[in-house]
């Protein structure tokens, strides 16, 4: 598999599973096309319309943690309320240092995901995303640019 550009995302080959891997300049963005990464397992992304905004705020106790939550966040809306989306923005990525004693931090989210409901008259049904995983979770810096990747349950 070919890296994907900075910013930018790919899908490669996982045994029954998807492999998503999402570059950005920030890692906000790299969440951002993570999250692209994703629902472009679930249909053609470009054919969703930016109707509807669902606001994500949460807060993980690593980054990874904190990947796994915003994907999840996201796909929770698609499984409630039967959203797709095209558009995701972090707003921004805070650390928090918890107890200076312990050196325990936390990490914030604050972003949204725009799209409409599933109408499969103009959306193109591919595959159902079952849930997120830590399988193969990488999060690095990598001079210029943000990667990160993770596993899919589809």
């Amino acid at each position: 598999m070919a890296e994907p550009p900075c910013p930018g995302y790919a899908h490669a080959p996982h045994t029954a599973d998807e492999l998503v891997v999402a570059r950005g300049r920030s890692i906000g963005e790299a969440f951002e096309q993570a999250a692209i990464g994703v629902y472009e397992v679930i249909t053609d992304t470009t054919r969703v319309e930016p109707r509807e905004r669902v606001e994500v705020s949460i807060e993980g106790f690593d980054l990874e943690n904190l990947l796994y939550r915003w994907i999840e966040e996201l796909l929770v809306a698609t499984d409630t309320q039967g959203l797709v989306f095209s558009k995701f923005y972090v707003k921004r990525i805070e650390e928090r240092l918890l107890d200076p004693e312990t050196g325990e931090r936390t990490y914030l989210l604050e972003g949204e995901a725009l799209g409409e409901k599933f109408d499969p008259n103009r959306h193109e049904h591919r595959t159902i995303v079952k849930a997120m995983t830590y399988a193969q979770m990488e999060i690095r810096r990598e001079s210029d640019c943000w990667r990160v990747q993770f596993v899919v349950d589809i």
